[in-house]
C-alpha cells in the first residue's frame, strides 16, 4: 500500500513539475505553452471515467455507445481547456505537497498552490486501472469538479435531452 501512495505521488510530482517548467519558460509563446501543457496533462486524466462519473448511474447507462463517446470527447475538451486556462494564469506559485492518502485502491494527493497572497487547496484523486496512475477527479478548495459538473448537467437533463446537453457542451468548448 505504501508503494501505491509513493508511486501515485511521484506520478503527480513529475507531471506538475513538467507543467511548471513549461509555464516558467519565458521563451515560449502562450500557444506553445498551451500545446506543451496539453501533451503533459492529457495522459494524466481518465476522461472516460470522469465522463461516466459526471453523468452517473441515472444517465450514463441509457446512452448509446456513440453518444457516450461524443459526450466523453466534449467533456474531455471542456476539462482540458479549463485546466489549461487556469494553468496559464500561473505567475510565481509554488506547489506544496502533503502526505498522500490511501483510500482502498485509490490515492488522494493533497497539494496547495501557494503564492504571495493566496493558498489554494487542490486534491488530486487517482486510481490505477492498469500499469499507470490516472486522475479521476480533482477537488479545488473542497469542491469536486465531478460533483460540480454533475450538478450542472443534471439540471440540463432534467429540463431537456442529452442532445441539449451535447450542444451546451460544444458551446462551452467553443467559447
Amino acid at each position: 500500500m505504501a508503494d501505491d501512495k509513493d508511486s501515485a505521488e511521484t506520478f503527480i510530482r513529475c507531471r506538475l513539475c513538467a507543467v511548471m517548467s513549461v509555464l516558467q519558460n519565458k521563451d515560449l509563446s502562450k500557444e506553445e505553452k498551451s500545446s506543451r501543457i496539453k501533451e503533459i496533462v492529457r495522459p494524466m486524466f481518465d476522461f472516460s471515467r470522469m465522463a461516466k462519473l459526471t453523468l452517473g448511474r441515472k444517465y450514463w447507462p441509457g446512452l448509446s455507445k456513440e453518444t457516450q463517446e461524443r459526450f466523453t470527447d466534449g467533456f474531455a475538451k471542456l476539462l482540458e481547456e479549463s485546466y489549461r486556462n487556469k494553468l496559464l494564469l500561473y505567475t510565481d506559485e509554488e506547489v506544496i505537497y502533503e502526505a498522500p492518502l490511501q483510500i482502498k485502491k485509490k490515492v488522494h494527493i493533497p497539494t496547495y498552490l501557494v503564492s504571495e497572497n493566496n493558498k489554494t487547496s487542490i486534491i488530486y484523486k487517482l486510481y490505477k486501472p492498469q500499469s499507470c496512475w490516472r486522475i479521476y477527479d480533482v477537488e479545488i478548495q473542497g469542491v469536486s469538479i465531478i460533483q460540480t459538473y454533475r450538478s450542472q448537467f443534471t439540471q440540463i437533463l432534467q429540463h431537456g435531452t442529452i442532445d441539449d446537453l451535447l450542444l451546451k457542451l460544444e458551446e462551452l468548448v467553443d467559447s
